[in-house]
């Protein structure tokens, strides 16, 4: 089947995800600086942090569906359960601004975080097996920032064992290694283009 639907639900849920998680910030009480750093800073920053988060997915998987022509069962499930973890974006973000970054409330969101991350990982695994599997082997290479990311996260999660606020410090740093752009995905189709052409 093609893959046309998959991309069109996926880009929903992400919209929803998004949309809900906007939804949560509350206005500041006060009408100056010191309102809004008081009342929605704390807010606005977990909401960056995870509208990062959901634009990385979105971008990545969007460079991914174009080296795949058709899915399968396998993928369309592991397509769900990536966006089982990414509609969570919205619970773990609030909890983890509501209570004010404290200890389980930041290790879930990096657990949160964590399974979207493998989600992902098992996403690609799954196209790897269909037909258009080794285009995507190809674009992809070794996927060095997917290997480093788990274990960023698990070291945040640790992190927060002893201090909730370092252990934000490395998922703040895995977002920032992916706002990077990853050229891998558009290097290969313009190679296959160039291939074509010549």
């Amino acid at each position: 089947m093609s893959t046309g639907r998959l991309e069109a639900f996926s880009d929903g849920v992400l919209a929803i995800v998004i949309t809900v998680m906007v939804l949560e910030l509350k206005p500041p009480d006060g009408e100056d600086w010191h309102a809004l750093f008081h009342t929605s800073g704390l807010g606005l920053l977990t909401y960056i942090l995870s509208f990062v988060y959901v634009g990385i997915y979105w971008n990545n998987h969007h460079h991914l569906f174009q080296l795949v022509d058709h899915v399968d069962g396998a993928v369309l499930w592991a397509n769900l359960h990536l966006l089982f973890w990414l509609s969570l974006y919205p619970f773990t973000t609030s909890w983890l601004d509501e209570s004010r970054i404290a200890e389980v409330p930041t290790i879930v969101y990096g657990v949160n975080l964590l399974g979207a991350a493998i989600a992902y990982f098992i996403l690609q695994r799954s196209i790897r097996h269909t037909p258009s599997g080794d285009r995507a082997a190809a674009a992809l290479g070794s996927d060095l920032k997917g290997k480093i990311s788990p274990v960023l996260y698990i070291a945040g999660i640790l992190l927060a064992l002893w201090e909730p606020v370092v252990g934000i410090a490395p998922m703040v740093v895995v977002a920032a290694m992916w706002l990077v752009p990853d050229r891998r995905v558009e290097r290969f189709l313009a190679a296959e283009r160039d291939a074509q052409a010549g």
